[in-house]
């Protein structure tokens, strides 16, 4: 049966630009504002979690969701058919789960949807969506839980309150006047259930189209790309049980200490059963030099477990490089190669081995910014262990050349045979708690035929082949006035998305713009001619359906599908879940041309898992299984070293050293978050760690960089950034003196995708290039 479902799909074709006359852009002031809120800083921290961690969290929580609503949500927070957290999609352990099976940003994500503070239709009375566009998006999240469905008139500028029936009316009335169902577009956020996911793609494809596009086309397409042909699913190959099994550990473009923090102790665990650690990262981050466990009392005493053994700070999209100079050391060493692994399990060695010796070494440490002997003492670690794991993310993925250089990856473990083999494989670490599941639900606009069989045969219809817009794609699509709906399925699209002043103006060109979403965020204050907000559930509510409580299931990073349940009392009566927003509105939209009985599928979502187990391999016996303590795993081949390649077995591939860089002047800046936030929510001011506290509006440089720009620390800048003849510029950034290699800097999103251009996009993957913006900074002139 087909594998890798979640991110199986052919090359994407470069987006075309748009014509020439575009439409208004939106005022800056309504993307971005550009105040600052007073910067403090302090040396950056060697060491993460800790003492300091529990506070912070217990804080948010109490703080925001009160200790009796906090403290019900925390004690179900992964556990066992409990709540899966809303936050990142690292896996719970299979078997003893701690009391507190949660990190520091997991709480905040539960306070952040725990919110006990409402958002009434007296508030959009009294704020036009001119005033909230002024104020940052860390006050949007702060306004609390939205609480009834609101609209957004054509010529007016407050969101008023609307029934459900008149939200879906309006809605079906505009998606079916379109002159074709291509002209809607169908956006999903991870964090979407499984039964949601399912129920949603299957509305659109009945509707008419596969114009999915989704989060993952902005994080791990990459991924995807790049896996599917050389090991033959686009999905990682190991599970959480092979750390503490593994000799060796890479860690390349990842930052586990504040976006996957709950990493950090199967890390621990790893290092005290004797693996070694390699980090690679333009920064040297708290989580990866040392980690103080709060669940012992050593960690909450201050006493951290080291981490990386051998840390290279490498050049912004030096990565490549760095991957070429170890495995050419390795050939060069002869005796360090799995003969037998890559005779039997592998083709295409002779030709990748020949790009080994195309490449100098003076090019390699030119691109990648190490030294030859530190990469020689890399390859020394890599020679002398064969259970190898290699995790990444949009350290990686967010590169012109990421396909090929997360192939360099796969390369480098299938030259050792570390895949398919107990505490070894692939480990690409997903961000968003479900967008994985999503994938595999069929949350893509390049599905699958046998997916598209199988779906038509259980619904009875026949499912649109044409593939839809990624989302680039779509923005190009709404930009142009090709697409005329856009409709959100969670997330802050505008905020998420590069090119943020086309993507602004893409969106003002719809006719109608409708987000599900449970607070505010910037999309809702640039438009369409007409707006929707469609206030739903948050994970961490009890959802009631028919009188009868319901769970949903999802996928974290290694191909577990597992409960989630909700306890909490929903922020109003007025709430939906998605599952019962999608119903209604496919309902409302396609009428007696659906034979799906939408009504009875979000009444008993056991009934929608029983149609997934239907449609998808691997699946079988849902319900039951969904049921079971920890869940079960989907099918894995490669990690059981079998490899659904064309040809049966891994195929290593390929690349020439692509040459990295930019022009004399300019520097390469790269996006990345704080530790206060997840993706595109804020949840405070302070990125504690790095040591910038209160101000989020900075630019991290090399001393050196500093001074040739003839600029000092503390100096106010404008950045623009520079692609084929076009400028982008952010306005009045701090200049922070940092550790970050010579000729890069770092800034944090959404503040700086206004930089990245929508063209510049990954080759095969169309993901934008966020981790790769040509610069120049210089003395903002007020």
């Amino acid at each position: 049966m087909p594998e890798g479902t979640d991110m199986d799909h052919e090359p994407n074709p470069s987006a075309s630009g748009g014509p020439a006359d575009q439409p208004p852009q939106p005022a800056p002031e309504a993307l971005c504002p550009e105040e600052f809120t007073g910067l403090k800083l302090s040396k950056p921290k060697t060491a993460a979690a800790g003492a300091t961690a529990v506070v912070v969290s217990l804080g948010h929580v109490f703080g925001t969701a009160g200790i009796r609503q906090g403290l019900r949500a925390l004690t179900t927070l992964n556990q066992a058919q409990g709540l899966d957290c809303p936050s990142c999609a690292w896996p719970d352990p299979d078997a003893h789960r701690s009391f507190t099976e949660f990190c520091e940003n997991g709480a905040k994500a539960v306070a952040w949807e725990a919110d006990t503070r409402r958002l009434t239709s007296e508030f959009f009375r009294t704020h036009s969506i001119d005033e909230l566009a002024k104020e940052s998006d860390y006050w949007h999240g702060q306004q609390g839980r939205l609480t009834e469905p609101l609209v957004l008139r054509p010529g007016t500028r407050h969101y008023e309150p609307i029934s459900w029936d008149e939200a879906f009316k309006l809605v079906a009335e505009e998606l079916n006047a379109l002159a074709s169902p291509d002209e809607a577009l169908f956006y999903t956020s991870g964090r979407t259930s499984n039964e949601a996911a399912f129920l949603y793609q299957l509305f659109v494809r009945q509707f008419g189209t596969n114009n999915l596009p989704d989060c993952s086309n902005m994080c791990h397409e990459s991924s995807g790309s790049a896996l599917v042909p050389s090991v033959g699913i686009g999905k990682g190959t190991v599970k959480l049980e092979d750390f503490e099994k593994s000799q060796l550990i890479l860690i390349l473009g990842q930052n586990p200490g504040t976006n996957h923090p709950r990493m950090l102790t199967a890390l621990q665990a790893a290092k005290r059963a004797g693996s070694k650690i390699v980090a690679i990262n333009p920064l040297k981050e708290a989580g990866l030099l040392a980690f103080r466990n709060p669940q012992e009392v050593r960690g909450m005493l201050g006493f951290g477990t080291p981490l990386a053994d051998l840390y290279l700070q490498v050049r912004i999209g030096g990565d490549q490089a760095l991957l070429k100079g170890v495995m050419k050391a390795l050939v060069e060493r002869g005796t360090a190669l799995d003969r037998v692994f890559i005779a039997e399990k592998t083709d295409g060695f002779d030709a990748f081995a020949a790009t080994l010796t195309e490449a100098s070494w003076e090019q390699i440490t030119a691109q990648s910014g190490i030294a030859r002997d530190a990469i020689e003492q890399f390859a020394d670690l890599v020679a002398a262990n064969e259970r190898i794991i290699a995790c990444w993310a949009m350290g990686l993925t967010q590169h012109k050349h990421a396909v090929a250089t997360i192939q360099e990856v796969v390369n480098l473990l299938l030259m050792r045979g570390s895949i398919g083999k107990p505490g070894a494989g692939l480990c690409p670490v997903r961000g968003h708690s479900n967008v994985q599941g999503d994938r595999t639900m069929g949350i893509f606009e390049k599905p699958a035929v046998w997916f598209l069989d199988a779906l038509g045969q259980e619904f009875n219809f026949t499912p649109p082949p044409k593939h839809g817009f990624d989302t680039v794609e779509a923005i190009h699509a709404m930009r142009d006035g090709r697409a005329k709906v856009f409709f959100a399925m969670g997330g802050n699209f505008l905020s998420a998305t590069p090119d943020t002043e086309v993507t602004g103006a893409a969106l003002k060109n719809c006719r109608l713009t409708v987000h599900v979403s449970i607070k505010l965020n910037r999309s809702h204050l640039v438009t369409g001619r007409t707006a929707l907000i469609l206030p739903c559930l948050g994970r961490t509510e009890r959802d009631t359906q028919n009188g009868k409580e319901q769970f949903v299931t999802t996928e974290n990073s290694m191909g577990v599908v597992q409960m989630s349940r909700g306890s909490l009392v929903p922020a109003s009566p007025h709430l939906l879940s998605e599952v019962a927003v999608i119903a209604r509105l496919a309902e409302a939209t396609l009428g007696e041309h659906s034979s799906v009985p939408w009504r009875e599928l979000a009444a008993d979502y056991d009934l929608i898992r029983e149609r997934i187990e239907r449609v998808i391999p691997g699946f079988q016996d849902y319900n039951a299984r969904a049921r079971q303590p920890g869940g079960f795993y989907l099918p894995n081949s490669p990690r059981e070293g079998s490899f659904p390649t064309d040809t049966g077995k891994a195929r290593f591939t390929s690349h020439p050293l692509h040459e990295v860089g930019v022009e004399p002047g300019q520097l390469v800046m790269m996006t990345i978050r704080t530790h206060d936030q997840f993706n595109t929510t804020v949840y405070g001011l302070d990125d504690r760690y790095r040591g910038i506290k209160n101000e989020r509006r900075v630019v991290l440089m090399n001393t050196a960089d500093i001074r040739a720009a003839d600029l000092t620390a503390g100096a106010v800048v404008d950045l623009t950034s520079h692609f084929h003849g076009d400028q982008r510029v952010a306005r009045h950034f701090i200049v922070v003196e940092y550790d970050i290699p010579p000729g890069c800097c770092a800034t944090y999103f959404p503040e700086t995708n206004v930089l990245v251009p929508l063209n510049s996009t990954a080759d095969i993957s169309n993901t934008p290039t966020s981790k790769f913006v040509a610069v120049t900074v210089a003395r903002s002139a007020n």
